[in-house]
């Protein structure tokens, strides 16, 4: 990658927080990251950073600059996809989010091979427990469950995902099989709390009518993965996405339940600001999400010769 503008070194140097950690993102020393900003300082005549040797902070004329630079960077991008093919190769660095378990099981598998097909682009990958604010963290893709709200954003379905409830084999040949949803409030189920909605309420629909059911057990926790190792455990009735359930499911570790009802869908997006969709390296990479994940997770996951 070419060295940053100075417009693009000021907002990076913001975004990362302290000299030490710019210097790991631009591959510097931080002397040299401090020499850079000193020598835009100059130019300038004016403290742009309040810094320590931990911290930064930005100056009234700082404050105004990074607010004028993250503008004409992003107006500078938009009339690149503006005056470029529609055909043109992706290139240049592309910064994509996701959730950790899925990422780390789908996601990174996807960007491996995508870089192969087209070694110009640079992606960097970074997992949260919980999907960022692409325009505040200046990400040109998110990958969300379920389709999202802010209408600053565009959103394309890459693969439908079934909500499923089940149990290991050893929890229901201990307790039994709940038959209807009512029958979960005498069984032990594990609670997923995440998100703003809820927790421990499940809706099953079957035909025209819903029903909402409360459900208890001793074991909770804001982590799908630890959740589902305690399914797994034969700690209880747990409701996951199909996506992180399908290889159990095949392998017989766990066993579908309530086969007749239907849970709130948890489809996957990929997700973009609207400036972007004009944007090469955005448009094929989204592209090659969609053919990765075009068949169900009861053919394609877990199969190693797919990725």
């Amino acid at each position: 990658m070419s060295a940053p503008s100075e417009l693009e070194f000021f907002s990076l140097l913001i975004k990362a927080g302290s000299l030490s950690a710019a210097a790991r993102e631009l591959d510097l020393t931080p002397p040299a990251v401090s020499k850079r900003l000193a020598q835009l300082e100059s130019r300038l005549k004016v403290r742009l950073l309040n810094r320590t040797t931990r911290r930064i902070s930005l100056t009234n004329e700082g404050e105004v600059y990074l607010a004028n630079a993250r503008r004409i960077l992003a107006e500078i991008e938009e009339m690149e996809q503006l005056v470029s093919s529609s055909s043109a190769a992706p290139k240049g660095l592309l910064r994509v989010n996701a959730t950790l378990g899925f990422g780390r099981t789908y996601i990174a598998p996807v960007v491996s091979a995508f870089c192969k097909r087209y070694p110009e682009v640079d992606v960097q990958l970074q997992l949260t427990d919980r999907p960022l604010n692409l325009a505040d963290e200046a990400f040109d893709v998110g990958i969300r469950f379920g389709e999202p709200p802010d209408t600053r954003v565009i959103a394309r379905k890459i693969a439908a995902n079934r909500r499923l409830v089940c149990a290991s084999p050893t929890y229901l040949k201990q307790h039994g099989r709940p038959n209807v949803p009512d029958d979960l409030t005498r069984h032990n189920c594990i609670v997923l709390r995440q998100d703003e909605t809820a927790y421990g309420v499940w809706r099953f629909t079957r035909g025209r009518k819903t029903e909402a059911v409360k459900v208890r057990g001793n074991l909770s926790s804001n982590d799908g993965e630890v959740a589902l190792h305690w399914a797994l455990d034969g700690h209880g009735i747990m409701m996951r996405a199909e996506w992180d359930l399908a290889k159990y499911l095949r392998s017989g570790r766990l066993e579908l339940l309530l086969q007749d009802y239907e849970l709130p869908p948890a489809d996957i997006y990929a997700v973009y600001p609207a400036r972007n969709n004009l944007s090469a390296k955005v448009r094929v990479f989204i592209d090659f999400l969609i053919q990765q994940f075009r068949q169900p997770p009861s053919e394609s996951v877990g199969s190693e010769a797919r990725w």
